[in-house]
């Protein structure tokens, strides 16, 4: 018998077995391969049938942790370029382990009061440390992605409101289009919001003056000018993924201001820039929004998932997202919200704790100092890139990514494409390093994307010395 009532004196067991498991991973994390050599082997051990009889908690764990660690992508490690993913801190790991065992649900307040009210502190300290106004809200999601969602949520309430019409309860069937105006950085995660919320993934038209897709503001007020449908939504990107550029936040926040829109701002990892004040130019603006994301598992560097949504009105979620019954708490309760009402999820895992604990071990100090390090390494690997005879950088930097592409002498575009595109597929099975490529104005190219804790200058330079060995093979 198995039953978990009967196995509860291994509980000691199975976390100091966990905690030994783990503590051997990240011991060599910041040396060993991104990419396992014994990927293949691993993926094809964690297979079978379900177990009619179970192995009891420890076996089960140690079953597991063997696969799991032998074939993890070392994404929390120093040299994982390909996404712009964060590594976790030791504050924030050892928070997301307290959390994981109170395992408290942030739906309802009288759930967890404690929790609810580290989610109140943990907004209040984020907007703090991105310049947002003291005056607006916040809630906690799983990422970007549904930060974008509830934000726009929010975009699409408030616009059916300026029309007199509640679209949370009575849909938007028969209404005209909503109108949605970006430039060409606008983010996938964006994109399928829109399509989740019935606007529409085609409703967006991208304002654009070139290939790379930059904002035409002068283009862009003439739309806003010409509307006939009422109001607009507006998506400012601060962060482009490609090459980290930013639109003009400030000038966008003008037009939207003159012309009565929402200003929704994704700032997935973007937004961080504006905790140094060598690049808080960037995100000049960000603070006239009415919306705002962002990401806690990029720079930050908490545990997945995490991310943020930031809005002005706080009406305007729980319009969208508020739902009633007899056994929920009070969906009005100011001083002790229940933030089930203001994101689409009812269970909801206690982020906050992370947050706190990673603001509280490091301060603003701590994450200013991380990001201008990280600064400072994207400059030295746009250097090494311009130094070198084979390599072509595609793209200023203004944040922490760089874009670049392979390029030895004698191949067109054509070929160079063919050649990056092969590259990359040989760089992330060789999993020194671990970057794909992109296209950037047509071209495929590298994206590295320098947000983890634990990078230094030597990861930049291993990055650089993999790509052109492995280039120099590949192309003779």
């Amino acid at each position: 018998m198995t039953d978990p009532l009967f196995s509860k004196d291994e509980m000691s067991a199975t976390l100091e077995a966990a905690a030994r498991r783990a503590g051997a991973f990240l011991e060599d994390l910041e040396t060993r391969r991104v990419r396992s050599d014994d990927e293949v082997e691993a993926l094809a051990s964690i297979d079978g049938e379900l177990p009619d009889e179970g192995i009891g908690p420890v076996a089960a764990l140690e079953q597991l942790a063997d696969p799991a660690m032998r074939g993890a992508i070392a994404s929390a490690g120093p040299r994982f370029f390909h996404f712009v993913v964060g590594g976790t801190t030791p504050a924030a790991l050892g928070a997301d382990w307290l959390t994981s065992t109170i395992d408290q649900n942030v739906g309802m307040w009288p759930a967890s009061p404690i929790a609810s009210k580290a989610e109140m502190v943990a907004i209040r300290w984020l907007r703090d440390l991105f310049g947002l106004s003291p005056d607006g809200g916040g809630v906690l999601t799983t990422g970007a992605t549904m930060a974008n969602y509830s934000a726009l949520a929010a975009a699409r309430r408030w616009w059916g409101l300026q029309r007199g019409i509640d679209v949370d309860e009575d849909g938007i069937a028969g209404l005209p289009p909503i109108p949605v105006f970006s430039s060409g950085y606008v983010h996938a995660s964006s994109v399928k919001a829109l399509g989740m919320l019935g606007i529409g993934r085609g409703s967006i038209r991208k304002v654009t003056k070139d290939d790379i897709g930059r904002v035409d503001l002068d283009a862009l007020q003439r739309e806003l000018h010409e509307l006939e449908n009422g109001p607009a939504i507006i998506i400012a990107n601060a962060g482009e993924v490609n090459a980290g550029d930013f639109d003009p936040i400030s000038e966008m926040a003008d037009l939207a201001e003159r012309y009565g829109a929402w200003l929704h701002v994704d700032g997935a990892f973007g937004l961080f820039a504006g905790v140094s004040p060598k690049n808080a130019h960037l995100t000049r603006g960000v603070e006239r929004a009415r919306s705002v994301t962002c990401d806690g598992h990029k720079w930050l560097n908490v545990p997945h998932d995490c991310g943020f949504v930031f809005v002005s009105d706080m009406s305007l979620l729980s319009g969208a997202f508020a739902s009633g019954a007899s056994y929920l708490a009070a969906a009005d309760d100011v001083e002790h919200p229940s933030f089930t009402f203001f994101t689409p999820e009812s269970s909801r895992r206690a982020r906050a704790f992370d947050i706190l604990a990673a603001l509280t071990a490091y301060g603003r100090d701590g994450y200013r100092a991380m990001i201008e390090r990280h600064l400072d390494l994207a400059q030295l690997l746009a250097r090494l890139v311009d130094e070198a005879p084979d390599l072509e950088r595609l793209a200023d930097v203004p944040l922490n990514i760089v874009c670049f592409r392979y390029r030895p002498d004698g191949r067109d575009d054509a070929g160079l494409d063919d050649l990056n595109r092969r590259l990359g597929g040989v760089v992330l099975d060789d999993g020194r390093v671990y970057v794909g490529t992109t296209l950037y104005g047509g071209r495929v190219a590298f994206r590295p994307a320098i947000v983890n804790w634990r990078t230094t200058e030597v990861d930049i330079r291993l990055l650089v010395e993999v790509v052109r060995e492995l280039g120099t093979k590949l192309a003779h």
